[in-house]
């Protein structure tokens, strides 16, 4: 038996201005999805990240159909990575001549696809010879329970009258 090397194909942006933390939220939503399924679920999801690795994603896509003849759909996101990237440090003016740093973190977004592994058939199982069938005895029949009988209703009662209220003060 010869095995069968997957093919991956794969697609980076590099430097998105995000933290890594936020995409990492999305990018576990796609792993292990079809390519389809992911694209829709990146479609509905509202976060900013979301439009970031649907970018990566529809890129992984056309690198498969170009460069490996691969038909998009029939591809699974084998992964989804997000790496942390540089930190922009900035800085912000405060009171009484003070300085407050400002990190923008940035982040690298990576998305691999593979084929989807068909899976493998079984050989349909040799037909089995007809058997003759004997015809059961009859067995005898448990005695039956017998039928509830129907509740008797309750006979009306009169609806006692209201009692009149007392015309004097309490005190």
């Amino acid at each position: 038996m010869a095995t069968a090397e997957q093919q991956e194909v794969r697609a980076v942006a590099k430097w998105v201005r995000m933290s890594p933390r936020k995409a990492r939220l999305v990018a576990e939503h796609i792993r292990g999805r079809s390519v389809p399924e992911a694209r829709t679920v990146l479609a509905f999801t509202p976060r900013a990240a979301a439009r970031e690795i649907e970018k990566v994603l529809r890129s992984a896509v056309a690198n498969a159909e170009a460069n490996h003849n691969l038909v998009g759909d029939d591809l699974v996101v084998s992964a989804a990575i997000v790496d942390e990237g540089p930190v922009l440090k900035r800085w912000r003016a405060r009171a009484r001549g003070r300085a407050v740093r400002i990190r923008k973190p940035t982040c690298h977004i990576t998305v691999t696809l593979a084929q989807l592994e068909a899976p493998v058939q079984a050989e349909p199982p040799a037909p089995a010879e007809p058997v003759e069938e004997e015809q059961p005895q009859e067995e005898p029949k448990a005695e039956e329970k017998p039928k509830r009988k129907p509740r008797k209703k309750a006979a009306e009662k009169p609806k006692p009258k209201p009692k009149a209220k007392a015309s004097g003060r309490k005190g």
